[in-house]
């Protein structure tokens, strides 16, 4: 699989916010990760500190990726959803995606909303990732 970054020259260099504009992926398959949030084993929600949801939640979307022969290196986009979003959340949030993808992020929306399925969550990450 070849994956072609473009963050192109008129837009804002979005790598410092963790993201890339655009990924293209050829030849692929597409394989959909549905949102994960820092649960525990029986769902529930795994601590009330934010920063510990996103770490819990990529490491659960590691998992989702694993199960099906892929990993963070397949994945050309994201979707993001910060409860009662903040620039202190989105530092939080752009640590681990640096950690995981350094300078080159998939492409992600980031999207501030009120709650989200469960009390007590605070984010979820769903990602589309490719197949060679």
């Amino acid at each position: 699989m070849s994956l072609t970054i473009t963050n192109p020259a008129a837009l804002h260099d979005p790598v410092p916010f963790g993201y890339s504009h655009v990924v293209a992926a050829r030849p692929s398959e597409v394989v959909h990760i549905a949102g994960q949030y820092g649960s525990d084993a029986q769902g529930g929600v795994v601590a009330e500190d934010f920063a510990t949801q996103v770490e819990t939640a990529f490491t659960h979307l590691g998992t989702a990726l694993e199960a099906v022969g892929l990993d963070f290196s397949h994945v050309v986009r994201l979707g993001t959803y910060i409860v009662d979003h903040d620039t202190d959340k989105l530092e939080a949030l752009v640590g681990p995606i640096r950690k995981i993808w350094g300078d080159r992020p998939p492409a992600q929306t980031l999207i501030g909303v009120a709650s989200l399925a469960l009390p007590g969550m605070l984010f979820e990450v769903d990602a589309v990732a490719v197949r060679p």
